[in-house]
């Protein structure tokens, strides 16, 4: 523990449970004052007894919500969009609905975010945006992930596009593009499809590695990508797969 952010000010979406759990309580370690937000309350109040932590429920498909949050707090050096949904199928398995839903959730609610939160990140004199991609985007096709693979593809070139329009006004943009990693949502994902074992042999089986990554594994990343350490790297897709996306 370094505490390479002492000082600063983080807002992490989706932190209630998994890789933004993870993200809250590294970022804390390292020093910064943490709102941590989600749209589950029970997960949010085990930040209850943390030091540094404040919780915020967070419905980040409402864009009144999102405005009246910004317009609560002073920005933040470090805002990490973590929310997302893993929609599971191909073309013909996603409908209107499902399509919708994924973009609203994945691309929609970062696109408010990062609008309500930007203009004061510059007036302070910038700060570091840290989006969730996957390494299912443009850097790899994973079946059954269309419009997951869709909208995090989006992912990276809107955090591209913000890192290149803004770069002169002190704001950094990276996404973070993991690969399968041990998560509540990922055992879920795998309850769903009807043999958990089975399904959990399939993930692990295609790793270069061997096993599933972690959230603390993407978590340091985070922590990396929010710090001075990272200073000099904006406009980046940082893959995290295990090697997934080079075997």
């Amino acid at each position: 523990m370094t505490r390479r952010l002492e000082g600063k000010t983080a807002v992490v979406t989706a932190a209630g449970q998994g890789m933004g759990r993870a993200a809250v309580l590294a970022l804390s370690r390292e020093g910064a004052k943490v709102i941590a937000t989600d749209l589950d309350q029970a997960k949010l109040d085990t930040f209850n007894d943390i030091t540094g932590i404040s919780i915020r429920r967070l419905d980040v498909l409402d864009p009144a919500a999102i405005t009246a949050f910004a317009a609560e707090i002073v920005a933040p050096d470090i805002l990490f969009n973590c929310a997302g949904f893993v929609h599971h199928g191909a073309i013909l398995d996603c409908d209107e609905d499902a399509f919708d839903f994924s973009v609203s959730l994945n691309i929609r609610a970062m696109y408010r975010m990062i609008r309500a939160f930007l203009p004061g990140m510059i007036d302070r004199g910038g700060g570091s945006i840290i989006n969730m991609a996957s390494v299912a985007s443009t850097i790899i096709a994973a079946p059954n992930r269309f419009i997951y693979g869709t909208t995090k593809a989006a992912v990276i070139g809107l955090t591209k596009s913000v890192a290149l329009d803004y770069v002169g006004k002190g704001i950094r943009a990276n996404a973070i593009c993991p690969g399968t990693v041990d998560s509540p949502s990922l055992h879920d994902r795998m309850r769903a499809l009807g043999d958990y074992e089975a399904a959990r042999s399939a993930f692990i089986a295609r790793q270069p590695m061997g096993r599933l990554g972690t959230a603390e594994e993407v978590a340091e990343l985070v922590v990396f990508l929010a710090s001075a350490d990272s200073a000099f790297m904006t406009g980046n897709a940082i893959v995290v797969d295990g090697g997934w996306s080079n075997a």
